[in-house]
């Protein structure tokens, strides 16, 4: 079985959504979406600890070579998402998609364009895309 392509995953979004069809209620679930993905990846941290967050400033260089860059700045993440914690990362990222697809839906807005347009930003822009 194939992978849905995000139309066909906006079309099922749009033929589920029943109890939230208001733009105000796809946004606070969409919120809320996200912030249950932070606090996904908060728990795996502080309850699980498959995964630890090491901060300090990053070390910037005058060396404008982008590998050099790519090779100094770090995720401050140490380890690896366990599988518990990967399969309730997942759910939450999914539930994530579903109310950004139904935001997508009710403004009548592609996805996959959303998708074309910011890869096409991504490719023009570069590494100052999201400087």
């Amino acid at each position: 079985m194939s992978a849905p392509t995000l139309n066909d995953f906006q079309q099922q979004v749009s033929e589920l959504l029943l109890r939230h069809r208001s733009v105000l209620d796809v946004l606070s679930k969409f919120g809320q979406a996200g912030a249950a993905v932070n606090r996904a990846v908060a728990k795996a941290v502080t309850e699980c600890g498959c995964i630890e967050i090491q901060a300090v400033k990053q070390p910037y260089s005058d060396d404008p070579e982008l590998e050099t860059a790519k090779r100094l700045l770090e995720t401050h993440m140490d380890g690896a998402v366990c599988e518990n914690c990967r399969d309730v990362l997942k759910a939450e990222l999914g539930r994530n998609l579903f109310y950004m697809s139904a935001l997508c839906n009710l403004l009548e807005i592609d996805l996959d364009e959303v998708i074309e347009a910011e890869s096409a930003k991504c490719s023009t822009l570069g590494v100052f895309n999201l400087t």
